[in-house]
């Protein structure tokens, strides 16, 4: 007895029902110093609860896999978004049983274990499912699987730790990207009425091999196929489709704002996520820098399967840094990098006229080469403050400095436009939809 003790003494619980037993027995046992006919009544109840105590015992340990509990997760979770997590629990019991579970999540959700009660039927199998929205990118380590198994004596509760530890990577939000391909399909792929017709060029994108006949440009032919023929035939090219389209990611200090859990990068990532997906659904090369006080990462321009899985293998790891960033270094690094003139979506944020008119004479060089479309951040919290009523002479000074700064935001718009630099002044909960339709846009008006 001992032994067994010693083995599963660490696994074992008293419940609460079992301290009720013993105290009702204490209780019997005081009664009779006041009441003599209660006689042997105490001894037999305290018998009695060891009796079953024993019982329960035996049958709880008796199996030593009463129960299997597995955890399901996909392979990576979605920043920002609801991921869904399973638990499957069966009873390998011959008797019903009541079950408590405890889910070790990590520590970053900063909430409590999950804690899960129900009852499950003899070899029944029953799933709980609940979601996780992580807000920060990065590995999370999930812990074990904790579950207490009592039987319907309720005496005792035997714990089975399951292991259950695996670490999840968190990837730049990707559930939501299937919405966005619909969007760019059923609404700006094609114009209804119009027939796509393919158009003749001399780009660098080989087209077909066909016979040659006058008008044709000699320096085309091709001799190979000449020679196998037996008459002349020359190579045809079409006009170049896939643009150059580049988000660049500041990551200084500016963007270090929170909102909603989510800091301005991370909307800035998970935008930038849909923006190339979208992108190459639309045939163009999706490519990504980003920069602070120096320049971070460089994926060039592609359209392979993979480069979306590299864009995010990029992103799953940047975080904010503490200084201001350096848009000269970002100006010679894309004349460096981006050799043929392309879209550059720049998301980044100002919160000051001075600060943007500070970077100003960089980006206009920028846009000398490229179609810049730069993208910042409504602040929401002022906007909010601006349309209160203010109650006393506090509020009224509150409210027009919040006033003052919103103004100041669509001064920043016009001055970008008035140096032919796009703008998107957007809401962070907006930011991915908005950057998706002015890209179609210029699409559809044949800017890119």
């Amino acid at each position: 007895m001992k032994k067994f003790f010693q083995q599963y003494y660490s696994n074992l619980f008293l419940t609460d029902r079992l301290f009720t037993a013993l105290g009702f027995c204490i209780v019997l046992f005081l009664l009779k110093f006041f009441f003599a006919w209660l006689g042997d009544i105490p001894e037999i109840a305290t018998g009695a609860v060891a009796v079953l105590f024993f019982i329960d015992l035996f049958i709880l340990y008796r199996n030593s896999k009463g129960v299997e509990v597995k955890r399901f997760t996909a392979k990576r979770l979605s920043n920002g978004d609801e991921n869904p997590i399973q638990i499957e629990i069966a009873n390998r019991y011959g008797f019903g049983v009541n079950v408590r579970v405890i889910d070790e999540i990590p520590f970053q959700f900063q909430i409590r274990d999950k804690d899960f009660r129900l009852h499950l039927k003899p070899a029944e199998i029953k799933s709980i499912h609940y979601n996780l929205r992580p807000t920060k990118r990065g590995e999370y380590d999930f812990g074990f699987i904790r579950t207490y198994i009592s039987s319907p004596l309720g005496l005792i509760s035997r714990r089975y730790n399951f292991d259950g530890a695996k670490v999840l990577p968190v990837y730049p939000s990707f559930i939501n990207l299937g919405q966005y391909e619909l969007m760019a399909v059923s609404r700006y792929l094609t114009e209804f009425g119009i027939k796509k017709i393919r158009k003749v060029g001399q780009s660098s994108e080989f087209d077909q091999i066909k016979n040659y006949v006058g008008g044709d440009d000699i320096r085309t032919i091709n001799w190979k196929a000449t020679a196998r023929k037996g008459g002349l035939m020359v190579n045809t090219y079409t006009d170049e489709k896939s643009q150059n389209i580049y988000c660049i990611i500041d990551k200084s200090r500016v963007m270090r704002m929170p909102f909603e859990g989510l800091s301005l990068l991370d909307y800035a990532i998970n935008a930038t996520v849909a923006l190339s997906k979208v992108a190459m659904l639309k045939e163009d090369k999706a490519g990504l820098i980003t920069l602070s006080e120096t320049i971070g990462s460089i994926v060039p321009a592609d359209r392979k399967a993979s480069q979306l899985g590299s864009i995010m293998n990029v992103l799953y790891k940047e975080k904010t840094r503490y200084l201001e960033s350096n848009l000269e270094i970002l100006y010679t690094t894309v004349r460096s990098v981006v050799k043929q003139r392309g879209l550059l979506v720049f998301f980044t944020n100002f919160e000051s006229l001075s600060a943007l008119q500070r970077q100003l004479p960089y980006l206009r060089r920028i846009a000398k080469y490229h179609l810049l479309v730069v993208v910042f951040f409504e602040n929401t919290e002022l906007k909010g403050l601006s349309t209160d009523p203010a109650k006393d002479v506090e509020g009224i000074y509150h409210k027009t400095i919040a006033e003052k700064f919103i103004y100041e935001k669509k001064l920043m718009v016009k001055e970008l436009n008035k140096h032919g630099i796009l703008a998107i002044l957007t809401p962070p909960q907006k930011l991915t939809v908005n950057v998706i339709n002015q890209y179609l846009a210029l699409k559809a008006q044949q800017r890119i």
